[in-house]
């Protein structure tokens, strides 16, 4: 239990209508985006990265786990209060703190929300590159903790690519900054080594952006398919003839079905499987790379090849490759997204093992995902009130990420690890990895009250705090 004389240390801190501790508040809190859950005993919500480091130092003197929180729109657990303790959520901290358009940089709080990042600038001709499926509710913080990809990230690159400098609050309350405005600066690349670190070193304040200018012109394409090996057979000759779409998206037939009922966007309804393409530039050399792209997709055996007439079939196109995962919940009451990564040349056949894997386990599952990467979002669709269908649905994302790995892929493009994926991190390094890993981890945060329980495997995490399974002793492990 968090001392009684914590809490009033935090309602002293920020007032009684800067925490919450009642138990039908927390509930809240006890889950995101994933399948996991596990309930904080107080959730706190500064405004300052003065608060934020007070409440570090209070947490550090009574020896209290603290995990930070965005939107909760997480996909592997990582904003959960696994060892229970205290959640630090962001949402007051949600201001633009400063534009800089003569340098093409933002500077944010960690709870401003991806999209108003590009609202507050369109106007003038820029916008933030990375865009999560999640980009109307994700927070720029939650975005660097797990160094989010979308869409788009196949020409832009992921958040890494875009977050210039960092302002951090370590767990003893020190307040430091690495990176800045400009880049290639002297020293260690510390904002590459916090991007993606998942909250577990660090509690992210104050984050600088890279802002782009929007390009002259763009052209978003559909290609329909009766096979969906013909559909990912594209893919991989789109890469071999050097062309480089800023997106290139699959939905295989379940899915576009799932979403066109839901959103009408002008997906066929018969069809195997689709490509949603994306190519932006200088006019005349979108206009010639549609038709490099028209010539690939046709000679892959697409029955029908369309192209956006006008920016509100474009709008409509993307709202239902955005609203995917909102279409699911309309046909299963429950579902699970998995993240994983697998080569391009490789995509057609990772399609048809997830066919095999949705026999074995008697579960339908669809796909959607960013095919230009080769980072696939298998959805397993099932129902939590049958016995062992959560389970299931479980071992068979384990399945399909073991198969990602062993054809040379990934377990996450851009979900993060989490407590979702831990133990499958052993799968993809060697213990010698692994300990180096968690020696970053122990060198910022020695005593292992920072996010604890994720990322790295059970046995080589922190032994300060028993990374003990879900729904056991109640996560509670102080020191």
């Amino acid at each position: 239990m968090i001392p009684a004389q914590l809490k009033n240390e935090i309602a002293s801190l920020l007032g009684p209508r800067g925490y919450l501790d009642q138990p039908q508040d927390l509930t809240l809190y006890e889950y995101d985006g994933g399948v996991d859950k596990a309930r904080p005993e107080l959730v706190v919500f500064p405004q300052t990265t003065a608060d934020v480091a007070a409440i570090a130092k209070l947490a550090g003197r009574h020896r209290v786990p603290l995990v930070g929180r965005g939107a909760g729109t997480g996909l592997s657990g990582g904003a959960i209060a696994r060892s229970g303790g205290i959640t630090v959520a962001f949402s007051r901290m949600n201001r633009i703190l400063e534009i800089d358009l003569d340098n093409e940089r933002a500077v944010l709080q960690p709870g401003v929300v991806n999209l108003d990042i590009t609202l507050a600038v369109q106007a003038d001709g820029y916008f933030y590159a990375p865009d999560p499926s999640s980009q109307r509710a994700c927070t720029i913080g939650g975005n660097v903790s797990e160094n989010a990809g979308g869409p788009h990230t196949l020409a832009y690159g992921v958040t890494t690519n875009h977050v210039l400098g960092l302002e951090m609050v370590l767990m003893d309350g020190t307040v430091v900054e690495t990176g800045g405005r400009m880049t290639d600066l002297p020293g260690f690349d510390l904002v590459g080594l916090f991007t993606g670190s998942e909250g577990t070193m660090a509690l992210v304040t104050k984050v600088t952006v890279r802002l782009m200018r929007q390009p002259e012109g763009v052209k978003t394409i559909l290609a329909i398919y009766d096979s969906t090996a013909d559909c990912g057979r594209t893919v991989a000759e789109i890469t071999a003839r050097a062309i480089t779409p800023v997106a290139v998206e699959m939905l295989d037939g379940v899915m576009l079905r799932m979403v066109e009922e839901a959103t009408h966007a002008g997906f066929p309804m018969d069809a195997e499987a689709v490509l949603l393409i994306e190519l932006e530039g200088v006019n005349e050399a979108v206009l010639e790379q549609v038709e490099q792209i028209r010539e690939v997709c046709l000679s892959c055996n697409a029955r029908e090849f369309r192209v956006a007439r006008t920016s509100q079939e474009r709008d409509l196109l993307w709202k239902g490759r955005k609203n995917a995962f909102g279409a699911v919940g309309r046909v299963s009451p429950y579902y699970y997204v998995q993240d994983g990564v697998v080569p391009r040349t490789k995509i057609a056949p990772t399609l048809d093992y997830i066919g095999q894997v949705s026999a074995r386990y008697g579960l339908s599952i669809s796909n959607i995902f960013h095919a230009g990467d080769g980072n696939l979002h298998p959805i397993i669709l099932f129902d939590a009130r049958k016995p062992d269908d959560l389970r299931k649905a479980q071992e068979a994302g384990e399945a399909i990420l073991e198969y990602c790995i062993s054809v040379g892929g990934s377990i996450t493009g851009e979900h993060g690890v989490g407590m979702e994926k831990m133990e499958l991190m052993a799968h993809q390094f060697s213990p010698e990895t692994l300990d180096l890993i968690r020696g970053f981890k122990v060198l910022f945060d020695p005593d292992c009250r920072l996010n604890p329980g994720k990322v790295l495997p059970t046995g080589r995490g922190c032994l300060e705090i028993r990374q003990e399974p879900l729904g056991q002793a109640g996560g509670q492990a102080y020191l």
